[in-house]
């Protein structure tokens, strides 16, 4: 039988460079083919480039390490191809000055999905390449939109009574270029994108055959867990920020549903890097005291039950002068 799928490998490279905005090559080695060697990566990338679909540029404080990613030719190729069916294609994606000036952000982010990948890997849970989607956007009313940093679908395996659970979630990378209140602020987005039911358009009609439903619930069995990584700053800024989104859970109106619908977690990218997604390095912004695996079924403290007025006793006999308290 003819080999029909020679270009596979190639595939997907070019769908990982176009759907992650940006690599290293290392990362992209660990990312599609890290049972070989480095170079066939490097011959691969090379490949690509020489055929217009992908192209590099070159940190010169970095080692003069390569970062690579998809040229508008590239782009246009893999947008036609189902497996990126929720993937929205960026702007500038073939300038080189636009790319040397988004690499740190776009980086990070990379790295935080390429924990994922190999974390999954390690517990023989499935999470592939094509699986940490950047920037997917959730439209809001008058065109505004919620868009994380990247959604994750990642599958437990099927050890344990939670075996195969489907998990979702929603990842923002925080690297400490605005002040810990603008990272709070977007819990208010995301509190929105959990209640938001749009206006239905046209000529009102006499009979509603099914009521309204919020938009995330057309894509989302359950809503979306939502993690904060946090980078770019040392442990005292690591805690100015998880205190403000603490502080956030009693301080913002509206919260309340989306804290109920799902956790919310923190975490220090470099914890990630170190232990791993799936370790108890995550801390629920509303008891940032705990320490959680991010797939854990995380509820939030009950609030404290308000003491009230004892019943009368009403257990005295009847007479002919009334009950107690008559």
């Amino acid at each position: 039988m003819v080999n029909v799928d020679t270009g596979g490998a190639d595939r997907l490279a070019l769908a990982v460079l176009a759907q992650y905005r940006m690599a290293t090559t290392e990362q992209m080695h660990l990312v599609i083919a890290p049972g070989v060697r480095i170079e066939q990566t490097r011959r691969r990338l090379a490949k690509l480039r020489q055929e217009g679909l992908v192209d590099r540029i070159t940190l010169p404080r970095a080692g003069r390490t390569r970062v690579w990613f998809a040229t508008q030719y590239g782009v246009e190729v893999a947008s036609e191809w189902p497996e990126l069916r929720e993937w929205r294609p960026p702007r500038l994606v073939s300038d080189r000055t636009a790319a040397r000036l988004r690499v740190g952000h776009t980086l990070t982010v990379t790295e935080t999905g390429l924990a994922f990948l190999q974390d999954a890997r390690r517990r023989g849970d499935i999470c592939r390449p094509l699986d940490w989607i950047p920037e997917v956007y959730h439209p809001l009313s008058n065109g505004e939109a919620v868009i994380p940093d990247a959604l994750l679908y990642y599958r437990r395996g099927d050890t344990g009574s939670e075996g195969g659970s489907m998990l979702r979630a929603f990842v923002e990378v925080d690297r400490a270029t605005m002040g810990p209140e603008r990272l709070a602020a977007k819990l208010t987005a995301y509190a929105r994108l959990h209640d938001y039911v749009p206006i239905p358009f046209g000529r009102p009609q006499r009979r509603t055959i099914s009521q309204p439903q919020e938009t995330w619930r057309r894509r989302y069995a359950l809503f979306p867990r939502l993690l904060f990584v946090l980078d770019g700053t040392g442990p005292a800024g690591i805690e100015a920020r998880i205190r403000a989104l603490h502080a956030s859970t009693t301080e913002v109106p509206g919260l309340h549903g989306l804290l109920r619908a799902a956790p919310v977690l923190a975490a220090p990218l470099v914890d990630i890097l170190r232990n791993g997604p799936s370790a108890p390095v995550w801390r629920p912004i509303q008891d940032p005291e705990q320490r959680v695996s991010w797939m854990g079924a995380y509820r939030p403290p009950a609030a404290p039950v308000q003491p009230t007025a004892p019943e009368p006793d009403r257990s005295w006999p009847a007479t002919s002068w009334g009950t107690p308290g008559s």
